[in-house]
């Protein structure tokens, strides 16, 4: 399945775990560390008010959402092209592990395509680690790299 078909989906999948209370734009970046030609990557983020605890929550995207998108998991190679991946970036103010997984993920403090979508939907949240708020992660990466492109034609409904 296309990304451009798989991101609308996995949002609607989202909505079958909680109340979406915003999503942000969509944003078009190159893949970072897959192998070449990987093809572009569509990013975003969701705000998901929910009942599960966090380790409920990451079993349930893996299984009700990115299986259910064609993602497949192969133990030891977490790096291969994909067409979904979801993560969950911050929990509140938890700063520990998900599931093996770091949150808050570090990714907001490298990659543009992490932290710009996240201040979209809340600037003023601090980082919990960090202690800048979202807007001002996102402000500094914005010229460290290659700004991703704001797909327009990306709608979501939720």
């Amino acid at each position: 399945m296309n990304q451009e078909r798989c991101y609308p989906l996995a949002v609607k999948k989202l909505a079958e775990l909680g109340e979406i209370a915003a999503v942000s734009p969509v944003y078009e970046t190159e893949p970072v560390g897959l192998e070449e030609g990987a093809g572009k990557f569509f990013n975003g983020a969701v705000l998901l008010l929910t009942e599960l605890t966090p380790e409920e929550l990451k079993t349930r995207l893996r299984e009700d959402v990115e299986k259910a998108l064609g993602r497949v998991h192969l133990p030891g190679e977490p790096w291969l092209s994909r067409p979904i991946d979801v993560d969950i970036a911050l929990w509140g103010d938890t700063v520990g592990a998900i599931l093996g997984r770091a949150v808050p993920d570090p990714g907001i403090l490298r990659f543009v395509h992490v932290a710009l979508p996240l201040a979209d939907l809340a600037p003023d949240l601090v980082h919990p680690v960090d202690g800048r708020t979202l807007a001002e992660i996102a402000d500094e990466l914005v010229g460290t790299g290659t700004l991703p492109e704001m797909r327009d034609d990306i709608t979501l409904d939720f």
